[in-house]
Parts: C-alpha cells; structure tokens; sequence
C-alpha cells in the first residue's frame, strides 16, 4: 500500500449513490475532493440535488457535466490539479439495459473512453466501478477474478466487461494504473430507488405487492456501503499496475430472507407476488474476496442483519421528515 498522503481526487457520479458517500470519506480523510454529475433522470433528479447540496456544505464542489463531453472533463482536471480520479458515473441497472442499450453504450462506453482519455493525457491514476455483472452466466461460486467473464448475462453486464478491457488496453499502452472493482449489490442510506431493497422498503410501507423473482430463491451478496466506501478508500491508496478486485460481503442472502428483515424493521408484512426469473438477471451472486483482504485488507464488517436496520432507520426517518423525493 502507498502511504495515505493527501491526494486531490475527482469523483464522477458524485451526486450518484456511492459517488456521494466516498466524496464525504474523501474530504473526512484530508484529500481535496471534487465532484462531477449529469443529474440525469433515471431516478428522481431531486435526490441526487438533496445528495449535492449536502456535498457543498462539507465544502465538496460538484459540478454539473456530462463525461461524455470530453472538453469539460478535461479542464476541470487542469483546473483542480487532479491527481486520482474515481470514476462512478455510468448508466445503472440491468433491467433498464433490455429497453434502453443506448443509454449504457453512451454512458458506459463514450463516456469511459473520455475517462482514458483524461486519465492518459493528465497522467491520473483511475479507479473506476465494474460490477458483478460481469460474472453473467457463471456457475461456479464464489466468483473469483481468475473466473472467465466472457458471457455476460445483460448488456449492463457487457458493458461492464467492456471497461475493464478497454482500461487494460490503456495501462498496457500508456502505463495509466488502473483499477476496476467489481461492486456487489451495494445497498444503504440515501441509495438509490431502482434497487431492490429501496423500492421493497416503499412497498411494504405502502402495502403494495412486491415481485420476488425466481420466487424469492434469488440469493444476492449484499455489500452495506460503509464497506465499499473503506474498499474505494483501499483501491486510492493501492500501488498497483492493472487489478481487478471483488467488493462483495463474501455471504449471498435470499431474497425471502432479505424481505423478512424488511418487515421486521418496518413493522409491516410484505405483500409477496411470486414471479419467474426475470431476463438478465442470474440465480447467485456470490463475491471471493480473498484478494481484496490480502492486497486491499478488504474485511467487509456489516451483516445484513444490521445494515437492513441502518437503512431502514434511515428511511423512516425520510417518511417522518416528508422528504421532497418521496
């Protein structure tokens, strides 16, 4: 590991769900910290300006741009001297890739390839979000980085797969250190409403039906983002070339057993509709973190037990407050 010395870091996605939370640890830890967003509207643009605002009162600057225009990009790194970019900015969500591709080639390809670019003229050292996604069709478990990840089972997942080539392609001809982790099912407070543990809370408390895929046999490796965050945190600090790393809780959990917890801490039974699985998504997800605790010193420290009861006090309180993004 390299020393922690102070380091001036662009976070893209900063208004996004994990881009706020490690723009927070960043500025915490003594780094100078800007951030960058497209505040577009695949969820409610409101709950990334709420995310925005509470950046600027930490002193966090976020500015409002697209990755995929290349000459922004470029002069806020000249201007802010930036010397590590953590890239989070992309299109999320593996159902939204079945109606909406383009979206995923924009954000996810153009826009990554502007990242390279910055990163090899400026001389950046990058760490940039792949996903779990690439496993696709795997079957063997845990999945491991050694795994071949050449099937991917959504075009989400491809384009992910596409990153961290097209990022090895760039360390090999311009010596850029590289980064890609591969995040699994991050969930916590103030994340994102698309996702299932979001969008499950709400139904609950509505009394509306929630669809259990694969009749809630679906088993999903639920990483709290306080664990991701101290991961990001590690990968900055890392002295490493071209590396791929898992950031999973290392414990796959049924969804019935995700939604029970739900309604525990909610106090409300879930209104269950059972459903086949869905195209695209996969029956496991299931993170080998052995590299990450011996490189990273990766030890993932919240159950879901206990990160469900974080999230969920963080949700009744947004109830309680009438928050403008319910």
């Amino acid at each position: 590991m390299l020393p922690n010395v102070p380091k001036k870091v662009l976070v893209t996605g900063a208004a996004g769900f994990i881009g706020f939370h490690i723009a927070l640890h960043l500025k915490e830890k003594g780094d100078y910290v800007v951030g960058l967003d497209n505040f577009n509207d695949y969820y409610d643009p409101q709950l990334k300006e709420i995310r925005a605002e509470m950046l600027e009162k930490k002193g966090i600057s976020v500015i409002r741009g697209d990755i995929c225009d290349l000459p922004p990009l470029e002069k806020i790194v000249r201007q802010h001297q930036i010397t590590h970019l953590v890239h989070l900015a992309a299109q999320a969500g593996v159902r939204y890739s079945l109606v909406n591709p383009k979206a995923y080639i924009l954000s996810n390809m153009e826009g990554f390839a502007n990242v390279l670019e910055v990163c090899r003229h400026a001389h950046l050292k990058l760490i940039y979000a792949s996903s779990s996604s690439v496993y696709g069709t795997n079957t063997k478990i845990p999945f491991s980085t050694e795994d071949p990840t050449d099937n991917p089972a959504s075009f989400y997942g491809a384009t992910k797969k596409a990153n961290e080539v097209m990022a090895f392609s760039y360390h090999h001809l311009y010596q850029i250190p590289t980064i890609g982790l591969r995040f699994f099912t991050v969930y916590g407070p103030w994340g994102r409403p698309d996702m299932a543990y979001y969008s499950f809370a709400e139904a609950i408390y509505a009394g509306t039906p929630i669809p259990l895929f694969n009749h809630g046999k679906m088993e999903r490796d639920f990483t709290y983002i306080d664990d991701i965050v101290v991961g990001i945190s590690a990968a900055l600090d890392f002295d490493g070339k071209a590396e791929i790393f898992n950031l999973g809780n290392h414990k796959p959990e049924t969804l019935n057993t995700f939604v029970s917890l739900l309604e525990k801490y909610i106090g409300k039974p879930a209104v269950k509709e059972y459903l086949p699985m869905q195209p695209g998504d996969v029956p496991i997800t299931y993170a080998d973190i052995e590299q990450s605790q011996e490189k990273l010193g990766f030890y993932p420290k919240t159950g879901l037990a206990e990160g469900l009861e974080k999230f969920v006090a963080w949700f009744l309180n947004q109830k309680k407050i009438q928050s403008p993004f319910d």
